[in-house]
């Protein structure tokens, strides 16, 4: 059998470092990293985010998804790229 994804309109924000993460937790008033555990003068790679299947690594360029139920979940550019397209 063969299936087609249902369009759905999703938020994702692309992690491309520590101002990222900012965006993310204003945006969607979630917080995705312990503050606390971060320096600033370190450059973020990569974090862990939590998702329904558990903490996922979400790497550098890695766009993080809101699903349609509130969920987050990384998702790598290339696979992005394939799956969604913008819409205004």
């Amino acid at each position: 059998m063969k299936f087609r994804k249902k369009p759905v309109v999703i938020e994702a924000i692309q992690f491309t470092g520590q101002s990222s993460i900012n965006v993310m937790t204003n945006t969607w008033k979630k917080p995705f990293l312990n503050v606390a555990d971060f320096d600033d003068s370190e450059e973020m790679e990569n974090f862990f985010i939590q998702t329904l299947e558990g903490n996922h690594c979400a790497c550098l360029y890695d766009w993080i998804i809101k699903g349609v139920n509130g969920e987050f979940y990384p998702c790598k550019p290339d696979i992005f790229e394939k799956t969604y397209e913008k819409v205004d």
